[in-house]
């Protein structure tokens, strides 16, 4: 299935002078609509987290890791999957793995804004997806979670699966001192955007491998609309949130997820593999 136009469309502001970036719904598979707060003149810091609720349900982690165990089953043994592996191991795209591997052994996987596991089947099949591949792949390494809406239950089942719960709200600035892929199936721009920019130089883009929404859209087709008055993007206000994404157009090797069906549509579509390609510092200019 042809991935979707995606079309950011901007709210007025809130009382807190603050603007809503809104990721309108596209096809009936769609899920709640995701916002990014952008707040004006204030620099978003990384920050310790705890799951607001603190204690584990033994019956929701029992429920719930029987759901995940169900999903990836379900992609293990679906078309989509076996595409999805086909497409990871054509020659021009194993060659940016390796390229991006290095003389490491293994990419660390950085999983941000998976969503609650608990509460829908999404974001359930995108954690199944992650783990499918670091089964199936042995130069895919650990793996680290971080949404501040996983509760603790949630946190503790990411655990039971072999994964590393973060403890500190990083904003998606995390910085690449080892070759990293991040896996970020429909998060906000602004957290791809925090992202590049925490890795804005030739070394640290050239240790990143990024799953998520597709950067080609992002520079086709992203429009904000002001009082029902379309907006030129760069003179809106919200342009930051978008300056690093459009830059790297320029040296990004990207690649489409074919969906398959409707039945991985909502979890993956408008879903690209990205992999920066730099030679010299002069490729960074932001303007």
């Amino acid at each position: 299935m042809a991935a979707t136009t995606k079309v950011l469309a901007l709210e007025s502001p809130t009382q807190t002078g603050e603007w809503t970036v809104v990721l309108p719904r596209k096809g009936r598979h769609r899920r709640n609509s995701r916002k990014i707060t952008i707040a004006k003149g204030q620099q978003q810091e990384q920050q310790p987290w705890v799951p607001t609720d603190l204690e584990i349900d033994p019956e929701r982690q029992s429920k719930l890791m029987h759901k995940i165990q169900a999903c990836m089953k379900k992609i293990e043994n679906s078309q989509f999957f076996l595409a999805f592996l086909d497409q990871m191991q054509i020659p021009k795209v194993l060659n940016h793995f390796h390229r991006v591997l290095g003389s490491e052994s293994q990419l660390q996987m950085v999983i941000y804004g998976i969503g609650s596991i608990e509460s829908h089947e999404t974001p359930r099949l995108q954690l199944s997806l992650a783990l499918l591949m670091k089964r199936k792949f042995s130069w895919i390494g650990d793996i680290e979670v971080f949404d501040p809406v996983l509760s603790a239950t949630e946190s503790q089942v990411l655990e039971d699966l072999g994964c590393s719960v973060l403890s500190l709200n990083e904003q998606g600035r995390r910085e690449a001192k080892k070759s990293t892929l991040f896996f970020m199936p429909h998060c906000e721009a602004e957290l791809y955007n925090n992202l590049l920019q925490a890795n804005w130089g030739v070394e640290s883009l050239n240790r990143i491998v990024l799953f998520g929404n597709s950067f080609e859209t992002y520079e086709q087709h992203v429009s904000f609309k002001y009082y029902d008055q379309e907006v030129s993007l760069m003179n809106s206000s919200v342009a930051e949130s978008v300056t690093h994404i459009l830059a790297a157009r320029r040296f990004i090797d990207e690649f489409r997820i074919e969906t398959i069906s409707d039945d991985y549509f909502a979890a993956f579509h408008d879903s690209s593999w990205h992999f920066f390609k730099l030679a010299c510092e002069n490729e960074l200019q932001l303007n």
